[in-house]
């Protein structure tokens, strides 16, 4: 497996954030335009207006997949990097780091966690300067 770093440590899967995106938006065009040709005819309602519909809850439910998913992974990570923080220094993350620096954070090896952390809680550094600010990273394979 590849070394990660700040430069290839971002993940697309291809058959979700391409294809899948891809395929719901072509159903959503072509339904759009069979909706634009029935209308006015008999039924038009049915058999045009239900497919767009469709479309729209299939882009809903591909969305909320996603994101409830990361809200998930999020907790996980919050939960994760505020337990080494306590073994590392026997007291919790400090409350003002946001949500993404704690996930920028966990890249950072035990050496530079605790001092990074701090400084990014008294800067607010935003997440790509924390990513590059790590100079031994560890890598994470598991979030998607």
């Amino acid at each position: 497996m590849q070394q990660q770093n700040f430069g290839n440590h971002a993940r697309i899967v291809k058959g979700y954030h391409m294809i899948t995106f891809i395929i719901i938006l072509a159903v959503l065009i072509l339904s759009i335009i069979h909706l634009v040709q029935v209308f006015g005819e008999d039924g038009w309602l049915y058999i045009g207006l239900i497919p767009v519909l469709t479309a729209i809850a299939l882009i809903l439910i591909a969305y909320y997949a996603r994101v409830f998913a990361l809200k998930a992974q999020d907790r996980a990570i919050r939960a994760e990097e505020n337990l080494r923080h306590f073994l590392l220094t026997g007291k919790p993350l400090d409350t003002a780091l946001q949500m993404s620096q704690i996930i920028a954070l966990r890249f950072a090896a035990d050496e530079e966690f605790v001092g990074l952390a701090q400084k990014a809680a008294k800067e607010q550094l935003k997440s790509t300067d924390i990513k590059k600010a790590i100079a031994n990273w560890k890598s994470d394979h598991y979030r998607a």
